[in-house]
């Protein structure tokens, strides 16, 4: 069996997976504050067994993060914890920007759509929300904008009389209190921000995408943009099960 995780900014994903590759058991914790204690409770939800576990992989934008679970890691199982960007990926992926710069995360994505036929526009609504831009067999940049939830507990924290708000799917444009303006400004805003984003690489590229959208808000926004998108919740994981074969 391998465990394989995301560990993000704001939340760390691990998943057991088969040795022919199939999910057995999903999680999420929070990636902040973690210690040997929280990690010991968090994967006895996992319930994997140790002895059996043959590879260990992490995608990781938060190194103290994935050190402290590869400490915790490495005494559980005496195999070494590898993180994406330890491997040599060029037999996967061509990339044309500066390599050390693109979260893992990212990069694994990437991998996990990757056939050589299609260019691919992968939105990721994570603490950021990402835009990568894949052609053919090659990464080749992207965009990074400001997280919706990170946005909207800034927005709450700094100004006194908005409250926290969650983000629902609406249909007016024009709110009448406080509250249905704010979900208007950013649900018809970043609708407005992903449609010209992607508007705008097809023009600077001029070649035609697949949209594939991921992360926490992609549901919300899959139906309120104008572009033809594809959910894929499980690009990442399947990223990883991709990039696990290298592991000998």
């Amino acid at each position: 069996m391998h465990i394989l995780g995301d560990i993000g900014n704001t939340d760390t994903k691990l998943c057991l997976v088969s040795t022919k590759h199939k999910i057995i058991k999903k999680i999420t914790f929070p990636s902040k504050n973690l210690n040997q204690k929280k990690l010991s409770k968090y994967f006895s939800l996992l319930k994997p067994n140790y002895q059996k576990i043959n590879k260990i992989l992490f995608c990781s934008v938060v190194p103290k993060s994935f050190n402290l679970i590869k400490k915790f890691l490495s005494k559980k199982t005496k195999i070494n914890c590898y993180e994406v960007k330890n491997l040599n990926l060029k037999s996967l992926i061509k990339i044309k920007v500066n390599y050390k710069q693109v979260g893992s995360d990212r990069i694994t994505n990437a991998i996990s759509l990757i056939n050589n036929k299609n260019n691919f526009i992968i939105l990721d609504f994570g603490t950021a929300t990402t835009f990568d831009v894949l052609i053919k067999d090659t990464y080749s940049g992207g965009i990074i904008a400001p997280g919706i939830r990170l946005s909207l507990d800034t927005l709450s924290d700094k100004a006194t009389l908005i409250p926290k708000i969650n983000l629902k799917m609406i249909k007016n444009v024009i709110g009448n209190d406080t509250v249905s303006a704010v979900r208007s400004g950013f649900f018809w805003g970043y609708a407005g921000l992903i449609d010209n984003i992607i508007k705008l690489i097809k023009k600077e590229t001029r070649k035609s995408f697949k949209v594939i959208i991921t992360g926490g808000f992609s549901n919300l926004f899959k139906k309120s943009i104008n572009t033809k998108v594809y959910h894929n919740k499980d690009i990442t994981i399947n990223g990883l099960i991709k990039i696990s074969k290298l592991i000998k």
